[in-house]
């Protein structure tokens, strides 16, 4: 009975059929990329400045290590913690994580930064699932709500949450370069506290979007969600039985280094030298900006590859829903825990039967 339980609970999407709301799923995705939009244009800013501005002992690199390190770990339990708070607290308890971490650099000391650091891996990791599950939801609904295809409807309300995020690094980087100014001597930089304190204010704005968020699905579970760690851990690794999934981890791998290195290494050994640490946001936001340039180019290629693939589809000779870009940018909106529940679901919204 406890294996049929598990595997029941691991063929169970995370995405419910949305509960009735008064608000339509339209502005609820309009809301949920705003609240993202005021959370991590404080955040990426912050991210970026850790490594010039909590220099001493390295803390601010070390925070970053910390708190990645504790996002990879805390992954492989966020679908099952999503699935019992409901996305919309995820998404909320997942929102805290960032305000103490802006709280921690207001008063950056190795007790205040480490445990922040932990706190928001773990935060990081639901808040992610919980959107990816709310967006979904969302769509789906819209989708359902006006006889529009729920593949293409999914896309609309994924190309603008992203599109949106692209702007994040702009935005927040754009405050550091108006608020930092560097010290007399070269090495220190003023108007740290008030950047901070303008970051916190941008947090709890999202934050405040976030409870305004439709209950979309907020059933969640009583019972164990797995009837031992085996049955969860077996249930965590069936992704890794997808060839799909096993083709996109040298890509996320890659990525994470790109990050690591633009975030700790890049902001302090190459801008900071060349510019002083008030320079990093304005070089940051020529990053950010360049980046929501691509991420368009992207889309338009994108857009050419689906409907090429969907051409071929038609003659029987190509699946794209099997594409791995595809697959790809399911994961990028809903997460590698919702991939092993959700793998049907896309294949049907992409046309695969």
């Amino acid at each position: 009975m406890d294996a049929l339980r598990d595997e029941e609970d691991a063929a169970a999407p995370l995405v419910a059929a949305p509960a009735a709301s008064r608000r339509s799923p339209a502005a609820d995705a309009h809301i949920l990329s705003a609240a993202f939009l005021f959370v991590f244009s404080a955040y990426g800013a912050a991210q970026n400045l850790e490594s010039t501005v909590n220099t001493k002992g390295d803390l601010g690199t070390v925070s970053l290590g910390i708190l990645y390190t504790s996002f990879t770990l805390f992954s492989v339990v966020a679908s099952p913690v999503v699935t019992r708070l409901g996305p919309k607290r995820a998404l909320v308890v997942g929102s805290s994580g960032y305000v103490l971490f802006i709280l921690a650099n207001i008063v950056p000391t190795w007790y205040t930064m480490v445990q922040a650091s932990l706190y928001l891996g773990f935060c990081a990791s639901i808040i992610w699932v919980g959107q990816g599950t709310y967006l979904t939801s969302a769509a789906l609904s819209h989708a359902r709500d006006n006889n529009l295809s729920e593949g293409r409807t999914l896309g609309n309300f994924t190309g603008e949450f992203w599109g949106i995020m692209a702007s994040t690094q702009v935005i927040g980087n754009l405050l550091s370069l108006a608020l930092l100014r560097n010290g007399k001597d070269g090495g220190s930089v003023t108007g740290k506290n008030l950047l901070f304190v303008v970051f916190l204010g941008c947090m709890i704005v999202g934050i405040v979007l976030m409870c305004l968020l439709s209950k979309r699905e907020e059933k969640g579970h009583n019972g164990p969600l797995h009837s031992s760690f085996g049955a969860m851990l077996k249930y965590i690794v069936a992704p890794l039985k997808d060839r799909r999934m096993l083709l996109i981890i040298p890509l996320m791998v890659y990525t994470g280094l790109q990050h690591a290195f633009v975030w700790a290494v890049f902001t302090k050994s190459i801008v900071t030298p060349v510019l002083g640490i008030s320079g990093v946001g304005g070089a940051m936001a020529i990053y950010g900006a360049a980046g929501a340039v691509v991420v368009c180019i992207g889309y338009w290629i994108f857009d050419l590859w689906t409907l090429f693939s969907y051409t071929n589809s038609l003659n029987g000779s190509y699946c794209p829903g099997c594409s791995p870009i595809l697959v790809a940018s399911f994961l990028q909106s809903n997460g590698w825990s919702t991939w092993h529940s959700g793998s049907a679901t896309h294949r049907r919204l992409m046309g695969c039967g």
